[in-house]
């Protein structure tokens, strides 16, 4: 008997993100086998719906579902701890993400289905494979798999395709087509020109500020800077690795308190999105909020 799922409208996004300025960030398997872990050790924590993933050498794509309302802060601490390896492994400065992830909403199972195809023809279309299943850095190999699997939920993909044999041939009828993508000022619409509605009032209700803690108000997220610029620019800024900083030492504890306040400003972060940061993985809630006063206050007397 096939599950029965509930969702809301703007649950299901297909997630796209490239290296800054086109660049190659994902050549090599230990490139890509660190993103991979990255993906899924966030995904677990920050408790985020995934159902699909392909890492290319240039770019990667989810398909996620947004169920508890951290889907821009799961993307950001993803592409911040990616970005802070790529950079003390292969060196140089700047960006290593483009600045914005792109998203689509998915109307319903139908364009789900059309979007999980997608995805998983995307070394197929580049020429890199014939066959999708032959790409190691896709999930297509965790869908109808007698091994047991965590990342992605393949017993919602299993029971959204019906079988291997169905999905195989949704693959094959995606396999020339472009997805059919409606634009709006309000974002990206995989569905009917109905569901735009939909997305508009969801794109107001997400303008109204709500109170947060300490009365700062969160506004619509795209106030905020994407968490890897912060990251990088704390780095650079202060001329030290995060990974570096010994919080042992008083200069340790400051700048670690200086990150905390950038990363609650700049980014939008709440407590416990900062607190699973390794740097600050010792610290509990009321800690962090605590230090962040302190810090305040610091920089209004200074």
């Amino acid at each position: 008997m096939k599950r029965v799922r509930i969702t809301y409208p703007g649950a299901f996004h297909h997630v796209m993100n490239r290296g800054y300025d086109g660049n190659a960030i994902f050549t090599g398997n230990k490139n890509k086998a660190q993103f991979l872990e990255f993906l899924e050790g966030t995904a677990k924590k920050m408790k985020i719906h995934l159902l699909a993933y392909c890492i290319m050498d240039t770019h990667y794509h989810l398909v996620l579902e947004n169920n508890n309302g951290r889907m821009s802060d799961f993307l950001g601490q993803i592409n911040g701890l990616y970005g802070m390896y790529y950079r003390m492994v292969e060196g140089g400065k700047g960006y290593v993400f483009q600045s914005r992830f792109k998203s689509t909403l998915i109307e319903n199972d139908s364009y789900l289905i059309q979007s999980l195809s997608y995805l998983l023809l995307n070394p197929v279309r580049a020429g890199i494979i014939h066959n999708a299943e032959e790409y190691t850095w896709s999930s297509i190999n965790e869908y109808f798999s007698s091994q047991p699997v965590e990342i992605v939920d393949a017993v919602f993909v299993n029971e959204l395709f019906g079988s291997k044999e169905q999905m195989i041939r949704s693959l094959g009828s995606m396999v020339n087509k472009e997805l059919e993508i409606i634009t709006t000022k309000h974002g990206e619409i995989l569905g009917s020109r109905e569901y735009m509605e939909i997305a508009r009032e969801r794109h107001n209700r997400r303008k109204r500020p709500t109170e947060q803690s300490d009365g700062v108000k969160r506004l619509d997220e795209r106030c905020f800077d994407p968490v890897q610029k912060v990251l990088q620019e704390f780095e650079e800024m202060n001329a030290v690795r995060i990974s570096g900083i010994d919080t042992g030492t008083y200069r340790g504890k400051r700048q670690r308190g200086e990150l905390l306040v950038l990363l609650k400003d700049n980014a939008g972060l709440k407590y416990r999105e900062i607190a699973d940061f390794e740097i600050f993985a010792d610290l509990s809630s009321a800690s962090l909020r605590s230090i962040y006063r302190s810090m305040k206050r610091k920089k209004d007397e200074d």
